[in-house]
């Protein structure tokens, strides 16, 4: 019995794997690709009476691979030795899966394609003419729905005829620039006499982007030395995004003649899209949706922060009463209720409100379809960078909770472009830093009421979260010119169709999943930075308390770099949560041995001003709550991701040092000017 090796590909989520299994059913085994952790599926069966082994490779939208899985897709679709290819694709959007089937029938002519998922397509109003994309790319074209086994039958028999067809398909050529078909033809030429097994423009191609492990797979393969090209150094690095940007323009085009859509939500999309991801309007829109939300969040906060505090602070005066009454030593009181409750008060009110505003918010964008929208939009910047489009989504994460934002940046496949998101994700202020930027902001920069000023704090606040994304850039771009080198990988970012978003689900998540979850976390960090802080308010040493002591030794930097012992001292004991910075500072200043709230910000402002505070110590104090180290639990975060000290290390360090350089700067200039 004849037997021929199929190669199954496709995007994800495109029905291969059911397609699979319906063609293999039983017959069907698994393993490891050679040299990789990633899992491979193969299986038999039989038409005609010729054997099919199929292996269905990892899910790909393009075969220049980013991840080990897409790598191990690209290898084996390019050099796996398959007699033919089938590429599955959606009907529902066929323009993004036409991009991996133009570079399949590149590298491999006997190609197969399957448009699967017809029956969601019709309910949604997209009609495929598939005679007429057959005859367009000019290989087998065929429509299923695999779930039902409809249309499986006649693909086994256009496969059966292609593989035993001894005539080899002509697919459709894909048009490059003229510059690059001119290199693409000088190395053809130079090649052609090497080259017996792959196609020789693909291989040109591959040259011509130097990209060496797909150039180092060709000589294996091919069993040659492929020599160095003057036509290479003549081309800057991005013109692989220029090779890609022609398969793209293909696709469309290809799709454009063969897909028929009457549905309107579909041309709603489109519509919005065009505004909302283009280079006039995309980025300004974002930016004042960020605000909006700012607006919202602040402003909906204030009130419900305050009756919070007013209440869970009225708790603690009846909790220490009633310690009191039993005759308990003061000590106990002073441990439980001045130390570990009013920290445990301050972290809740401060941080419950906004964050149950603000993760809803945000729950209610990624519900819609708008934060993939935004990578796309923020991808060209930080492809500046060297780094990866994805890193602005977990940067987004990183504005509820720094410690979520580092968990987030598994979606970035690359490890290089991960490790970066992951030391630059603290530049972006959490939710524990949002109330002392707004406070400060308040008290040193607004001087009127009402919704005016409301919005005019927004205003600085965006500012300010703006120069927290430019730094991340910054230093995105550094990291990846000095420790972390390498260039920035491609990758394709599915849009995907906009939905009403479904309110109490959202609730549910971001209350139940984000929001008490990182108060939860927060709480418990908090418990022991309580009693620290009690403990160093109440220990004296001549009369005076280890806490002043710290801050009288912290003091000469602390100067020098714009602020004090105290807010340094502030600092280095918000470690664990960083909403109890501010409270800490109002202790010290007050030589008191607990936890004390002033809301009336004006006194807060008086008490400020009267210990050393102007302008300069308000822009520093607000510098260095933007950049400085991460909290524990994002430390933590950050050690079980990477499984590194010397990354936790870099990820505290990096931040602090941008924080001193740029208080240095400040409070220097401003003492030229003063």
């Amino acid at each position: 019995m004849k037997t021929s090796i199929i190669s199954l590909a496709g995007n994800p989520n495109v029905g291969k794997s059911t397609l699979f299994n319906a063609l293999t059913g039983m017959n069907q085994h698994t393993g490891n690709w050679a040299g990789k952790t990633v899992t491979n599926a193969e299986g038999e069966f039989e038409y005609k009476g010729h054997k099919f082994i199929l292996v269905d490779v990892p899910g790909t939208y393009s075969l220049r691979a980013v991840s080990a899985e897409e790598e191990c897709a690209r290898d084996f679709i390019c050099f796996g030795n398959a007699d033919a290819s089938i590429v599955v694709c959606d009907a529902t959007c066929l323009e993004r899966n036409l991009n991996l089937v133009l570079q399949t029938i590149e590298v491999c002519p006997k190609t197969l394609v399957c448009v699967n998922l017809l029956d969601e397509a019709e309910s949604k109003g997209i009609k495929v003419d598939i005679e007429k994309l057959e005859s367009i790319l000019k290989v087998p074209v065929c429509g299923i729905t695999a779930r039902t086994g409809k249309g499986i039958d006649e693909m086994c028999g256009r496969l059966y005829d292609m593989v035993l067809s001894e005539e080899t398909p002509e697919p459709v050529q894909i048009l490059y620039d003229e510059s690059i078909e001119n290199a693409t033809e000088k190395i053809m030429s130079e090649i052609s006499g090497d080259i017996k097994k792959l196609p020789l423009k693909f291989t040109a191609l591959k040259i011509l982007e130097n990209d060496k492990s797909a150039i180092h797979n060709i000589e294996e393969y091919e069993n040659i030395k492929i020599p160095e090209f003057e036509e290479i150094k003549e081309y800057p690095e991005n013109i692989s995004d220029s090779i890609t940007a022609s398969v793209i323009k293909k696709a469309e085009e290809i799709a454009g003649e063969c897909v028929i859509t009457g549905n309107k939500a579909y041309k709603r999309d489109r519509m919005i899209d065009d505004i909302i991801t283009s280079r006039r309007f995309g980025i300004p829109l974002m930016i004042i949706l960020l605000g909006l939300i700012l607006w919202i969040t602040i402003e909906g906060a204030n009130y419900p922060s305050e009756m919070l505090s007013g209440l869970l602070f009225g708790i603690g005066d009846k909790l220490s009463e009633l310690i009191l009454k039993t005759n308990a030593p003061e000590w106990v009181e002073g441990v439980l209720i001045q130390g570990i409750y009013k920290v445990l008060a301050w972290v809740v009110s401060v941080m419950l409100p906004p964050m149950a505003i603000f993760f809803p918010l945000f729950t209610l964008l990624e519900d819609f379809g708008y934060l993939p929208r935004v990578a796309f939009n923020l991808d060209r910047c930080f492809k500046c960078a060297n780094a990866c489009g994805k890193q602005s989504l977990t940067m987004c994460m990183g504005f509820g909770c720094n410690a979520v934002g580092v968990t987030g940046c598994r979606i970035i496949d690359s490890p290089r472009e991960r490790l970066i998101a992951i030391l630059t994700n603290n530049f972006v202020p959490c939710n524990g830093r949002f109330p002392t930027i707004i406070a400060i902001i308040s008290m040193f920069f607004i001087t009127s009421k009402g919704i005016g000023s409301s919005l005019l704090s927004s205003g600085i606040l965006l500012l300010t979260i703006l120069s927290g994304i430019i730094m991340t850039l910054i230093v995105s771009k550094i990291l990846s010119l000095t420790i972390l080198k390498g260039i920035p990988s491609s990758f394709t970012l599915e849009l995907p169709p906009y939905r009403k978003p479904q309110f109490t689900k959202v609730i549910v998540r971001s209350v139940l999943d984000r929001t008490l979850f990182v108060l939860g976390r927060a709480c418990m960090v908090a418990v022991p930075s309580g009693l620290i802080i009690w403990l160093l308010a109440n220990t004296d040493i001549n009369g005076i308390s280890l806490l002043s002591y710290c801050s009288e030794f912290l003091d000469p930097f602390g100067q020098f770099i714009g602020l004090d012992g105290v807010i340094l001292l502030a600092f280095i004991l918000g470690f664990p949560a960083n909403e109890i910075v501010v409270p800490i500072i109002i202790m010290t200043y007050l030589a008191e041995g607990s936890i004390l709230e002033l809301s009336d910000l004006n006194e807060l402002r008086e008490l400020f001003i009267n210990n050393g505070w102007d302008i300069s110590t308000a822009v520093c104090m607000l510098i260095f709550t933007l950049f400085h180290f991460p909290c524990s639990t994002t430390c933590l975060t950050i050690k079980k991701e990477t499984g590194s000290i010397k990354w936790t290390l870099t990820a505290f360090i990096l931040p602090v040092a941008v924080g001193i350089i740029l208080c240095s700067i400040v409070n220097f200039a401003f003492g030229i000017f003063s």
